[in-house]
């Protein structure tokens, strides 16, 4: 038996209304509430670049305010901070939060852990390199019960933990390396401890560090990584497919062995790709649906839609990769026109540029341009900062 066929433009038209850009508008009142909902939709957020997170949800629902996703992850607390795919920080609600940690957090810990205790190994290191990493860990989640702190000060009230170990000498990045802020990162990959409060602005990050506990006013639900690479790809499908395996092994930033074993647990049916690859799509998700009127959007860097593949023809001409992505694949702020890619944008003192690489209709260019005064209007008086997440596009 053939395998079904979902042509580009049918992906296209999936892509958008799945990740909530169709214009169709979200299904809760609270404005907190729909915040989650475009978390929910793409399977957590970018948040490596903190303005991301906000301007992905400006994206697809312009009346939140930046007040409002504050609200979802400070106040609420049902958005978290977690560093999960690909080593990426994102914010995820509850239950991604909790398959994110069992499917990637446990593996990514024990990798931090190893390059650990390969340096804590070094003649300059504790005698005792497994049993400093597991007193740090007792002394930080007793240090942080209850009580929220920032990375500085956490080492000044542990200055027994706060030891440098001499790495790389003789190259021109050598020096002594800080243990504690990587025990930190080994404990927030296995979410033991979490990044609470941010004492800088929403386009900023000035975290304060917690223990997951404490934060979450309870224990995070256990998971294990069968369990959590099922439901993590399962939820993917659902947004992001079809896609390929090697879509969801960049997505994951996890093995093929283990997506292999999760796309076996899952009822899930093979489709054909207009590329000729073999994609694939949960079985009671096969019917296709309707196209979406041309849409003019302005995506930030790093946003989940941008990166949530890694074949991108289907949306991004390869020739505008070179424009629109650093080197270690990273995307810029995009233009989207009709499902597209069509260009960058950038942030000239009060107003949003559009820089288009394709030919656009006119309603298009019009489209955009009034997106662009929206966002402007919406930034108000902030300023973007992509740091060394920029695109070459937005370099120039």
């Amino acid at each position: 038996m053939s395998r079904p066929f979902v042509d580009d433009a049918q992906r296209r038209a999936r892509m958008q209304r799945r990740h909530l850009l169709a214009g169709e508008g979200l299904d809760s009142a609270r404005p907190a509430e729909r915040v989650v909902q475009v978390a929910d939709a793409l399977v957590g957020l970018h948040a490596t670049t903190p303005s991301t997170v906000h301007v992905s949800v400006w994206a697809r629902s312009g009346a939140v305010r930046p007040d409002d996703v504050d609200a979802a992850l400070y106040a609420d607390r049902s958005l978290v901070k977690q560093l999960a795919m690909r080593r990426t920080l994102f914010v995820m609600s509850r239950p991604i939060l909790a398959d994110a940690v069992g499917a990637i957090g446990s593996r990514v810990a024990a990798s931090e852990r190893t390059n650990m205790l390969r340096d804590l190994r070094r003649e300059d290191g504790p005698a005792d390199p497994e049993g400093w990493i597991e007193a740090g860990r007792t002394a930080v989640l007793d240090l942080l019960d209850g009580r929220e702190m920032t990375s500085s000060d956490i080492r000044k009230a542990l200055p027994e933990f706060d030891i440098g170990i001499m790495r790389d000498l003789g190259k021109k990045w050598g020096g002594s390396s800080p243990m504690l802020p990587r025990l930190l990162n080994h404990l927030a990959a296995a979410g033991d401890v979490v990044r609470g409060s941010n004492l800088a602005g929403w386009f900023a990050s000035r975290p304060e560090w917690t223990s997951m506990s404490s934060w979450l006013g309870e224990p995070l639900v256990a998971v294990g990584p069968d369990e959590g690479h099922r439901d993590l790809i399962a939820r993917w499908l659902r947004a992001f497919g079809p896609g390929t395996e090697t879509d969801i092994v960049w997505w994951l930033g996890s093995t093929k062995t283990a997506v292999r074993k999760a796309l076996a647990a899952l009822d899930v049916v093979e489709v054909e790709l207009e590329s000729g690859e073999v994609g694939y799509l949960l079985a009671d998700d096969v019917a296709p649906v309707d196209p979406v009127p041309p849409r003019a959007l302005l995506l930030p860097g790093l946003d989940p839609t941008t990166m949530g593949w890694k074949q991108r023809d289907f949306y991004l001409a390869d020739r505008h990769v070179k424009h629109l992505f650093d080197t270690t694949g990273n995307g810029g702020q995009t233009a989207w026109w009709d499902g597209r890619i069509v260009g960058g944008w950038v942030q000239d003192d009060d107003r949003i540029r559009c820089q288009l690489l394709e030919d656009v209709p006119p309603e298009g260019v019009r489209a955009l341009g009034e997106r662009a005064v929206e966002l402007a209007a919406w930034l108000g008086d902030v300023r973007l900062t992509q740091g060394v997440f920029a695109s070459p596009m937005m370099r120039r």
